[in-house]
């Protein structure tokens, strides 16, 4: 309806009653001034929507390019200090939040068996996977050092985005990586302590608040405008993956170009066990969960989150608390393989359809039962209970 038509009641009964030709001429020319501008910004919102997809889905190819810039020319990235990393961390988080809502976490929640199935793959498979990695490439003791320290730390916070690019569950995405987050507040001393006989310092405030900060402030956040502002969720919904692109290319390459050097001294020997580590964590992340009865969007899920570790977070662990200055270099290179892996993945699955779970993954108890010693000697014996 054009602007100014509703006015119309408000007319005298004759003039509205006997119209003269001008003035329906006026209101027709009106209507089609308005008809004409809703197609354009339709058609605007169109291309807006086509386009953002495919810059979405080549989200690889951006890392690619800013890690390619931050290595070439570090300096291009000195304007992004620690409050914009900061920022741009909980712009990331943000853009998540807003297509959540609070009964995703409830329904996540009542079936936890995901998050301990892959705090399991972060906190047992992944470290054990990186010192077989260094031990078979035979890495120096400061290299490995580095390396078991990558396998040993939380999930990042880019897995959330390559979930969300995947089609997986991204309330269970940012639920594990909260889970390991707060997780590596004893588990990566107790993991770097058992496999390399060292203990790395763990400031657990500081990771703590860092999560409220970083990561649980901006979900809440989204999730509270996603509630009670639905109609402006729904305007500015179709900007959040644009926004997540722009914030993780942003912050990889920052981590990128405050360690290049040691990035470009690193050879090959070193380059294709932090690859290893983190495309066989991935494959093993899906396949195991899905042998076990996960269904397949929980599977994704947990192979990105598997895969995609907070290796800027291993960098600065690397480089508080480890003496040898080569302990750097794994958490460093580990930073463009970790995205290129996740970011990979997540665009090979978001062309692979698959149909949402009705049961929310009961095929895993209903495949696994508990175990039932009366049931048991009954199928041994063929006595019926």
């Amino acid at each position: 309806v054009a602007p100014g038509l509703s006015s119309v009641s408000q007319f005298p009964t004759h003039l509205n009653e006997v119209p003269s030709a001008k003035t329906s001429s006026s209101l027709q020319m009106a209507s089609s001034a308005a008809s004409g501008e809703e197609s354009l910004g339709s058609k605007i919102f169109s291309a807006y929507t086509k386009t953002a997809s495919i810059a979405t889905t080549l989200f690889p190819l951006w890392t690619v390019i800013f890690t390619g810039i931050a290595l070439k020319s570090p300096s291009s990235f000195d304007w992004f200090t620690t409050d914009y990393f900061t920022g741009a961390l909980a712009a990331l988080m943000l853009s998540m939040g807003i297509t959540l809502k609070p009964t995703d976490f409830v329904k996540v929640a009542s079936r936890p068996n995901a998050v301990l199935m892959q705090f399991s793959l972060c906190y047992a498979m992944m470290p054990i996977l990186a010192f077989t990695l260094g031990k078979a490439f035979a890495l120096d003791p400061a290299i490995l050092a580095g390396m078991v320290l990558v396998g040993s730390i939380n999930g990042g916070q880019a897995s959330n985005l390559c979930t969300y690019i995947a089609k997986g569950n991204v309330a269970l995405s940012v639920l594990m990586t909260t889970a390991t987050t707060l997780g590596a507040i004893f588990m990566t001393p107790l993991l770097c302590k058992g496999l390399l006989g060292a203990v790395v310092p763990v400031d657990a405030k500081g990771i703590a608040f860092s999560t409220i900060q970083v990561v649980l402030a901006p979900i809440a956040v989204g999730m509270t405008l996603n509630k009670y502002f639905p109609k402006f969720v729904e305007k500015i919904l179709p900007f959040a993956p644009v926004v997540g692109v722009v914030s993780t290319c942003l912050l990889v390459a920052s981590a990128v170009a405050q360690v290049a050097d040691p990035i470009m001294a690193a050879g090959l020997s070193l380059q294709l066990p932090i690859l290893l580590l983190h495309l066989v964590g991935g494959l093993v992340g899906y396949m195991l969960p899905r042998l076990t009865g996960f269904g397949e969007v929980a599977s994704r899920t947990m192979a990105i989150e598997t895969s995609m570790k907070s290796s800027a977070f291993g960098f600065l662990l690397a480089k508080l608390h480890f003496g040898e200055y080569a302990a750097r270099v794994p958490s460093a290179v580990s930073v463009v393989w970790m995205a290129l892996t996740g970011s990979i993945l997540a665009v090979i699955w978001r062309f692979i359809p698959v149909t949402p779970p009705k049961t929310f993954d009961r095929s895993l108890v209903e495949k696994y039962p508990p175990f039932s010693p009366k049931k048991t000697w009954a199928k041994l014996t063929g006595k019926k209970e």
